[in-house]
C-alpha cells in the first residue's frame, strides 16, 4: 500500500475527501446553457435510463442513456476499474439536447466479464459495436484516463465513428508509465478479489481537490465489483498498447483536459499528447489532479459543452 502512495507522490488524499468546493459543486449550479428543454421532453428524456445491450463482440454492456434521441450522440468512457458512476458529478447538469450514452465497459460495472479480452483494441471494438447496436453512425467520445486511450483507439481503428474527442487525464500512451507499472506490480499479487484497502487508496490518490465522500464511496464500491483478473488484464492491455506514433492520423477536433497536479500523467505528458494531435485544444486546470471531471465538474461541463457546440453546431 505504501509503495503505491509513494509512487503517486503522496497526493493529498485526506484533503480529497469531503464536500466539494462551492465553485465547482453540482449541487447549487444552474443548468448549463442549452440544457433546458420543454416540459414534455424533460419528462421523457431528462431522467437517465439504465439499459443493457448485447453486442456482436460477445459482451453485454450496461449503460445509462439520457437526452434527446435526435440530438448529437455523445459517448462517455470511464477509467480503469471504474463504471458509469465516474460521471455522476457531471451528468445531472449535462445539457439535455445531446443524446448521451454512458457505458460500463467490458469487465466493469454491471457489464459482463468475459475471460478474454481486455486489450485496447477489444475495448475499442466494443464501442464500434455499441454504436451499431443503438443505431448511431458516429459520436463524440468523452474518455477519462483508460477511457481516453480507448477513445484514441476508436478514432484510429474506426475513424468514421468519431466526430470529436474529449480526453481527460490523458497522455500519448501508458506504455512505460512508472505509476502504471507500480500499480501492476501490486494488482498482480491478488487472486479472486482485490484488497478493499488498496482499492480505496488507489481511488483517493487520483484526487487533489475535494470531492464528495459519497462519490469516493461509490467509486470504491464499483471498483470492488471488478475481479482481480480484470484489474490485471486491463492494466496489461494499457501497458501493451503504444499508438503514440499514429496520433497524427486522428484528424477530428480534440479537447484535452488535464490537471496540473496529475499524479499519473505529468503536464509534460499531457502537452506531448496535444502536440501529437493535428487539431487539439488544451485546457489545463490549476490545483487539479488526475480527475478533472470530478474535481472541477462545473468547469469541465462548461468546457465540454462549448466544445460540443463548436463541433456539432447544435
Amino acid at each position: 500500500m505504501r509503495k503505491l502512495l509513494a509512487a503517486l507522490l503522496a497526493l493529498p488524499v485526506l484533503a480529497a475527501c469531503g464536500p466539494a468546493p462551492e465553485s465547482d459543486s453540482n449541487d447549487t449550479q444552474p443548468a448549463p446553457e442549452g440544457a433546458q428543454v420543454g416540459t414534455t421532453e424533460q419528462e421523457l428524456f431528462g431522467t437517465p435510463r439504465e439499459r443493457s445491450v448485447r453486442l456482436r463482440t460477445g459482451v453485454t454492456l450496461r449503460y445509462v442513456e439520457q437526452g434527446l434521441p435526435l440530438g448529437p450522440a455523445v459517448v462517455f468512457l470511464h477509467g480503469y476499474t471504474d463504471s458509469h458512476h465516474t460521471w455522476d458529478l457531471n451528468l445531472r447538469t449535462f445539457p439535455r439536447n445531446y443524446h448521451v450514452y454512458v457505458l460500463d465497459q467490458r469487465g466493469h460495472g454491471d457489464s459482463t466479464r468475459p475471460a478474454c479480452c481486455y486489450t485496447q483494441q477489444s475495448f475499442a471494438a466494443d464501442v464500434d459495436a455499441f454504436l451499431e447496436a443503438v443505431g448511431e453512425r458516429s459520436a463524440i467520445l468523452v474518455g477519462h484516463s483508460m477511457g481516453s486511450f480507448i477513445a484514441q483507439q476508436v478514432a484510429l481503428d474506426y475513424p468514421r465513428r468519431v466526430k470529436g474527442l474529449v480526453l481527460a487525464g490523458s497522455a500519448p500512451t501508458v506504455a512505460g508509465n512508472p505509476v502504471a507499472l507500480e500499480v501492476k506490480s501490486i494488482v498482480d499479487t491478488y487472486e479472486g478479489a482485490v484488497d478493499p484497502e488498496f482499492i480505496r487508496a488507489f481511488q483517493e490518490s487520483t484526487f487533489v481537490r475535494p470531492v464528495p465522500a459519497s462519490y469516493i464511496d461509490r467509486l470504491v464500491s464499483e471498483s470492488s465489483k471488478v475481479p482481480a483478473r480484470v484489474w490485471q488484464d486491463a492494466m496489461d492491455g494499457m501497458l501493451a498498447e503504444d499508438h503514440s506514433a499514429r496520433l497524427d492520423r486522428i484528424r477530428v477536433p480534440v479537447l484535452v483536459i488535464g490537471g496540473d497536479q496529475d499524479g499519473f500523467f505529468p503536464v509534460a505528458d499531457q502537452q506531448a499528447l496535444v502536440d501529437a494531435l493535428p487539431d487539439a485544444e488544451f485546457k489545463l486546470y490549476p490545483d487539479t489532479g488526475h480527475a478533472p471531471h470530478a474535481e472541477r465538474p462545473r468547469r469541465f461541463n462548461q468546457d465540454v459543452h462549448r466544445f460540443l457546440r463548436e463541433v456539432t453546431r447544435w
